[in-house]
């Protein structure tokens, strides 16, 4: 396989979008809309928890779903465990999601945008019991 052949592959073309979002111990997230450009194919969120409360305290994570399927993951997630970022294993109504982090971490995912609809209606929450009907947000692509 030839240098050239490399340049042409279909990931040299990918276009990663860094975003970045921070939580409190005030169950709070910084931003309540996330927009992401239509040419993104590829997102890495940085989650960073800005508070001094133990995970196991004042956890939190950043979950994606359609907005029809945030609730009900959220609801089934408060029956999951730590271990498990409180949300149901291998849901496909889980678009991407971190971990669990406590005050003073950080986490990070990346996932692909191919899942997403342009114009599609997404909601972002933390699904640490309790949190998601206050740590919420929509998410916009394209």
């Amino acid at each position: 396989m030839g240098l050239g052949m490399m340049v042409l592959a279909p990931s040299a073309m990918a276009r990663v979008c860094a975003v970045s979002i921070d939580s409190t111990d005030q169950m709070t997230f910084s931003s309540k809309q996330i927009t992401l450009a239509a040419d993104c194919s590829e997102v890495e969120l940085t989650l960073r928890h800005a508070g001094k409360l133990a995970v196991t305290a004042m956890g939190h994570n950043w979950v994606l779903t359609r907005t029809a399927d945030y609730q009900p993951v959220a609801m089934a997630g408060m029956r999951g465990s730590l271990a498990d970022s409180y949300l149901p294993r291998n849901d496909a109504r889980v678009l991407a999601h971190t971990k669990v982090i406590g005050g003073g971490q950080s986490t990070r995912v990346r996932f692909s945008t191919r899942q997403l609809e342009k114009g599609g209606d997404y909601t972002f929450f933390c699904s640490f019991p309790g949190h998601f009907a206050m740590m919420k947000g929509k998410l916009v692509f394209g």
